[in-house]
């Protein structure tokens, strides 16, 4: 193979590396979004069957993980142990890229119109808080 095209298909190679490098290290400099949610559920049954499972669905098809799903009315609900205050009914951990993938989940018109459901059966107290770096 001629000096030439030796010369130009490492430096194709190198820049190409190094693009992936970057990229890498931008994707590790951004902390993750965590978001807390406290529900306060008034209707176990209609709660467990109408609306958790399809939210919990369309969360993870907007790239939300759940670390953590704790109290009654749903699927893989764990015991939530309380240490200051009222422990809530029902607590929701997840964990997002970054703030715009969270804002898209919850301002898809499909979220809202379910979202109406779940109301008729709690109340919602939810935050969002940026993950420090590592």
């Amino acid at each position: 193979m001629n000096t030439r095209y030796k010369m130009g298909l490492a430096m194709v190679a190198g820049l190409a590396l190094g693009a992936a490098a970057v990229q890498g290290l931008h994707a590790q400099g951004k902390p993750p979004v965590y978001f807390v949610a406290e529900v306060d559920v008034m209707d176990q049954e209609a709660y467990g069957k109408e609306y958790a499972p399809k939210a919990q669905a369309l969360i993870k098809s907007h790239g939300g993980k759940f670390l953590a799903i704790g109290g009654i009315a749903g699927a893989n609900a764990k015991q939530i142990t309380g240490f200051d205050g009222q422990t809530p009914k029902r607590a929701v951990v997840q964990v997002w890229d970054n703030m715009e993938k969270l804002q898209a989940w919850r301002n898809d018109p499909e979220y809202k119109k379910l979202r109406e459901v779940g109301d008729k059966y709690a109340k919602f107290r939810s935050f969002a808080i940026e993950g420090t770096p590592q």
